[in-house]
């Protein structure tokens, strides 16, 4: 994983990480193999329980650092995990499909949700590529100007599912491929950082129901939302929710606000370049990320990532959630 730094580099912090050393590599690897049943479904009600269970006896190591960021994510919202067991030779080709999911478990997507469970549960929504839990993040033909999981346009900084009540408090995005130029990068971006860059006055709007965040295209029937604040929370500290694809102010005052968010989350951007085996861990509520530019060429060899959505807190869901199941309406 290489960190290319942007903007203001005085602004952030240094982004947590932990390197796997080849034992726990190992370990973390069997423990995969054990849920990576060919007759198994990872959205059947029973696998996310095994996995569960088995996410108790990954390495202590890795397990202290995931405890430590979810306790507090630091000043950037991200945890960068080098060394998962991906091996790019045994990969099938990359998906080329809209909508495209890992329903039969392998090694890497059980590695991806072991890693998950240790942060909370985890959860998907239903109208989102049919409720599945572990997605692909893929190139699809005829979609390279779409902004979403399935472009190759940069895609525009957001926080994941803005719009909904139960976004998701973490985005698990797990490489197996980076493109064939190696250029594709996970773009992120810390509110704590970028809060820093606003006035008083500009952060009070930005607290204030003043803007109204659509559903992304991978949604299908999302209703229309209300409008709601972009920043919440603690005022020295608060929680971000926006696309700025999707969010759209209602006043001018609003507008302006809005605009110098987005120069302020800008200037204190980073890029992560991905490599398989390579997990980036997003702290939905203060880290907003997107994607640079890359150009697929839909030979089996694309970029792909698979993702995971986890929630600290069932409960708070749980009117959502049918037969206290993993899948959001």
């Amino acid at each position: 994983m290489t960190l290319q730094l942007d903007g203001r580099e005085q602004a952030a912090g240094v982004p947590m990480s932990h390197t796997l050393s080849e034992a726990d590599r190992s370990a973390v690897r069997e423990l995969a193999a054990e849920l990576a049943d060919p007759g198994g479904r990872i959205d059947d009600p029973g696998w996310p329980e095994l996995a569960r269970e088995a996410s108790s006896r990954l390495p202590a190591a890795l397990i202290a650092a995931i405890q430590r960021f979810r306790r507090d994510p630091g000043r950037e919202g991200v945890l960068c995990i080098r060394g998962l067991p991906v091996d790019e030779n045994t990969l099938p080709p990359s998906p080329t499909v809209a909508g495209s999911v890992q329903h039969e478990p392998a090694v890497p997507s059980s590695a991806l949700v072991l890693a998950s469970m240790q942060l909370g549960e985890v959860v998907a929504f239903r109208q989102e590529k049919g409720g599945a839990l572990v997605q692909n993040v893929v190139p699809v033909p005829g979609e390279e100007d779409f902004q979403g999981n399935a472009g190759s346009v940069r895609l525009k900084m957001h926080t994941e599912n803005a719009f909904h009540r139960n976004s998701p408090d973490y985005v698990l995005l797990l490489c197996l491929r980076n493109d064939h130029d190696n250029v594709a990068g996970l773009l992120t971006s810390s509110v704590r950082c970028a809060a820093e860059l606003l006035s008083a006055d500009v952060r009070e709007v930005l607290g204030q129901p003043r803007f109204v965040t659509a559903a992304p295209g991978s949604f299908q029937g999302a209703p229309t939302p209300s409008p709601r604040p972009v920043l919440e929370g603690a005022p020295d500290d608060p929680d971000i929710r926006v696309d700025f694809a999707a969010t759209d102010p209602l006043d001018v005052t609003a507008a302006n606000a809005l605009e110098q968010l987005q120069r302020a989350i800008e200037e204190v951007r980073r890029t992560f370049v991905l490599s398989p085996g390579d997990l980036a861990v997003v702290d939905n509520r203060i880290a907003l990320h997107g994607r640079t530019s890359f150009r697929p060429r839909y030979d089996g060899q694309d970029r792909w990532l698979q993702r995971t959505y986890v929630q600290l807190d069932g409960r708070r869901s749980r009117p959502a959630r049918r037969n206290n199941g993993n899948v959001l309406d």
